[in-house]
């Protein structure tokens, strides 16, 4: 019933949501640190949320094997052409991959200097471009050691910019495609070219939107820029996301929410935000 009267509240969150929203209802409902005060660490051991959930994955048509020793000849298509880019980065982006090449590739500086700048100037301009840099950052947020790495090229606070330009991108999406909708109800092919044209668009920005939650939940295990992404609006960002239907995003994004209500503020910050 509660789960129903949030859906009938928030236009936001589509009826087929019913299973998703319960899910979550029952996370916020039944933890046993709901008691915890505000600033209270919660005490034991705990293992990284993220240690449970899949890797994601991203769409490459990339066929050529990537080699450490060239390494710097990835870094300089970062210079060149968004094609290039999008191939330079996918191949540093296999090496990262591998855990092993992790720490050879901490040493390139110039390398991961390119890749933030590219990340910060033209993230808009190709998703796929975006999404290579962020999850070559997620590899690294994976290991804690490498934490203090990804903070000094403030790739969280970035990647919180880029995730509200990407939902506001979406509801623009939403919106023109009900107003076309509107125009041409009865023309069916017409709906369905509407269709196939934001299905392509909205399946590479949730394949951006996972990696990016991801590589924050990895960082949010500091309580301390946990806060600092409540303070962004982390938790809005994460309850528009329930509004989709990529079964992935969503165990990603319930999970990283069930983190958050570990918190009473936290929780109040769902509530309001539904």
């Amino acid at each position: 019933a509660l789960a129903k009267e949030v859906i009938n509240r928030c236009k936001l969150i589509h009826p087929t949501k019913l299973v998703e929203v319960e899910q979550l209802l029952f996370y916020l409902q039944n933890r046993r640190d709901t008691n915890l005060p505000s600033e209270t660490t919660p005490s034991g051991p705990q293992k990284p949320i993220s240690d449970e959930l899949e890797q994601p994955s991203i769409d490459s048509q990339i066929s050529e094997i990537a080699s450490l020793n060239d390494i710097d000849d990835y870094a300089e298509m970062l210079y060149e052409n968004i094609p290039e880019k999008i191939k330079g980065s996918a191949l540093i982006l296999q090496l990262a991959r591998n855990p092993d090449n992790l720490s050879e590739i901490i040493q390139k500086e110039s390398v991961l200097n390119v890749l933030t700048r590219v990340y910060k100037e033209e993230w808009n301009q190709s998703i796929e471009l975006a999404t290579n840099i962020v999850y070559i950052f997620f590899c690294f947020s994976s290991f804690t050691d490498f934490h203090p790495l990804v903070s000094q090229y403030r790739i969280g606070a970035q990647t919180m910019t880029i995730i509200e330009a990407e939902m506001k991108k979406y509801d623009q999406w939403m919106e023109e495609t009900a107003r076309e909708q509107k125009k041409k109800p009865r023309d069916t092919r017409a709906n369905i070219t509407i269709d196939n044209k934001y299905k392509v668009l909205i399946r590479k920005q949730e394949q951006f939107l996972r990696v990016a939650f991801y590589l924050l939940l990895n960082l949010a295990e500091d309580l301390k820029v946990e806060l600092k992404m409540r303070n962004k609006t982390i938790i809005s960002h994460l309850i528009h996301a329930l509004d989709r239907d990529n079964n992935d995003l969503l165990i990603l994004v319930v999970s990283f929410l069930k983190k958050l209500s570990v918190f009473v503020e936290n929780k109040n910050d769902m509530v309001s935000s539904l």
